[in-house]
């Protein structure tokens, strides 16, 4: 029984699990939501809730910088990125600095077609990328206007494979007599 027993053994063994929570806490901060199972979505999501807290009080001690290096190396010991610990301590810290708590989310998606795995999205709560995309690239209304009829002989757009000059190849001359086509 495991009665008492924390977090999920995702049928590897530790040193992988911990490498594949590293993995998915660092695509995490860094793209600021991913799509995985629900099991490592909730696991993920335990790692990094910890990690930003971690940083978030190391952040409110400014007058103890050896409290906030010590936070960093042990940060730095799962997330081997020091582009993504930079961006949690900077970026990250500052979005989060009034939330006292629940700084991910986590959708679930339904099964995946292959082996019938619950997927889930789990995303940092300040930063809306879906939702922020969605809006962006909505096109605008425009008036509708008849569009031209292309004829054959105009000359296609630069930026069309058509248009670069092709090398063509020289013909090829065959001295004395050449093959006569066999008629049946």
């Amino acid at each position: 029984m495991r009665h008492r027993k924390f977090g999920r053994k995702l049928k590897r063994t530790a040193s992988h699990r911990r490498a594949t929570l590293g993995a998915l806490s660092t695509a995490l901060l860094q793209h600021k939501r991913i799509t995985t199972t629900l099991a490592k979505a909730k696991e993920t999501r335990v790692l990094v809730e910890k990690l930003i807290t971690k940083a978030k009080r190391a952040s409110a001690q400014p007058d103890k910088p050896a409290v906030g290096i010590h936070a960093r190396r042990e940060t730095a010991r799962l997330i081997k990125d020091r582009s993504v610990v930079a961006e949690l301590f900077s970026t990250v810290l500052e979005k989060i600095a009034d939330r006292p708590g629940g700084y991910t989310r986590i959708v679930k998606l339904g099964q995946r077609s292959g082996d019938n795995a619950e997927m889930a999205v789990i995303e940092l709560v300040d930063f809306n990328t879906g939702q922020a995309k969605e809006k962006t690239t909505a096109p605008a209304k425009k008036k509708a206007t008849p569009k031209k009829k292309k004829s054959g002989k105009e000359k296609p757009s630069e930026g069309t494979p058509a248009a670069k000059p092709e090398a063509k190849e020289p013909k090829k001359e065959s001295k004395g007599k050449e093959p006569k086509a066999k008629e049946s």
